[in-house]
């Protein structure tokens, strides 16, 4: 997931998500989920088909409003809202539905997932807020004159914003992420909310049109393969790994062409510990003994972070059995949380994937 994040690593098993949405460039930390006790879903038409919140009112009148489900409890919004503040991961949902934003926090872990045309609205809009919850700026947000706020955090970290405070500027609703492949939910919600479902349902479409092909493509040479994935937020100073199985960060896209990712975690602790965990690096062999082949996450340009490099650098990856057969396949992009974003991961996948087609 490879921008790199400004915190260490947050287990979501911890009482405290305060840094879910913590992102620069410089050192490693893993976009932390909120524990949820919904279960993991894919891209299935029923995951990205949520009932639509609207209450009946017509959107033409100016003045009409619905009433919307959000995290944060039902919450009465402009049917057609036309000055949108976003923050967390509704930034780049927003943006790509083409929302009528005036101010957004700042994203630096999305910019390399973003479209020439999307980065140039995402430089040119107000920024309201820093990546974290805590740099929300309500002088900011006040000043922009939004009639409707829409915050991209999970519930825990909800209590690091003045809620109330916003409520007297604008309407706020909260959708934020669970577990790593429920962006598919959350993002169609933050689209719902601005007004903008037309313009998501295009993007997903042509995501899954696109996923359907690589799945015709590779459907054969996939056909009976275990995977496992290695992501990028070990801790090389605690001689640890980041292992990834289904529905993470770095396995949920590549499930999509149908590619199977086996096992679980030892001890689920809700939200993104669901699906990964941080073993040992001495504990290689076992975790990765039944896998056919193995993919790892490395950042934009295609080279692996610190932390994945500490992995490929042990001796014991190469023993694995996988290495030892030439079955270990990277991806770049696994932090994509949109569908317009995850055409760059699909893209990723099938370059890296290409070999196994003339095997």
């Amino acid at each position: 997931m490879p921008l790199r994040l400004p915190l260490r690593r947050v287990l979501a098993l911890t009482a405290s998500v305060a840094m879910l949405t913590a992102c620069s460039s410089g050192t490693s930390s893993p976009p932390t989920v909120a524990p949820s006790s919904a279960a993991p879903t894919s891209a299935s038409a029923a995951a990205l088909s949520a009932p639509d919140t609207t209450t009946g009112a017509d959107p033409a009148d100016p003045s009409a409003t619905r009433v919307f489900a959000a995290d944060n409890g039902d919450v009465t919004v402009p049917a057609n809202p036309q000055r949108v503040v976003a923050t967390g991961y509704a930034v780049p949902a927003l943006i790509e539905a083409d929302a009528a934003l005036v101010g957004i926090s700042t994203w630096p872990r999305g910019l390399a997932l973003m479209t020439d045309e999307d980065l140039a609205t995402y430089e040119g809009l107000t920024k309201i807020g820093g990546a974290l919850a805590a740099e929300t700026n309500y002088e900011a947000i006040a000043s922009v004159q939004p009639d409707l706020i829409v915050i991209g955090v999970p519930t825990p970290v909800l209590a690091e914003i003045d809620v109330k405070r916003l409520e007297a500027v604008a309407p706020v609703v909260a959708i934020g992420p669970t577990v790593p492949e429920a962006w598919r939910e959350i993002s169609r919600r933050q689209a719902d909310a601005a007004g903008r479902l037309e313009s998501f349902d295009a993007g997903q479409s042509a995501y899954q049109a696109k996923a359907d092909e690589l799945t015709a493509k590779y459907s054969d040479a996939l056909a009976g393969l275990n995977f496992g994935h290695v992501g990028a937020y070990g801790e090389m100073a605690a001689g640890t790994f980041q292992r990834e199985f289904a529905g993470s960060w770095g396995t949920n896209i590549a499930q999509d062409i149908g590619v199977t990712y086996y096992g679980e975690v030892a001890e689920k602790g809700g939200g993104s510990s669901d699906v990964s965990e941080y073993p040992s690096i001495e504990t290689l062999p076992q975790s990765f003994a039944e896998a056919d082949a193995i993919t790892y996450s490395v950042q934009p340009d295609g080279t692996p972070s610190e932390e994945v490099q500490y992995v490929l650098d042990s001796g014991l990856w190469q023993s694995l059995p996988a290495v030892q057969a030439g079955m270990v396949f990277p991806i770049a992009f696994t932090e994509a949380a949109t569908f317009p974003s995850a055409m760059k991961t699909l893209d990723a996948i099938d370059q890296s994937l290409a070999p196994l087609l003339s095997r």
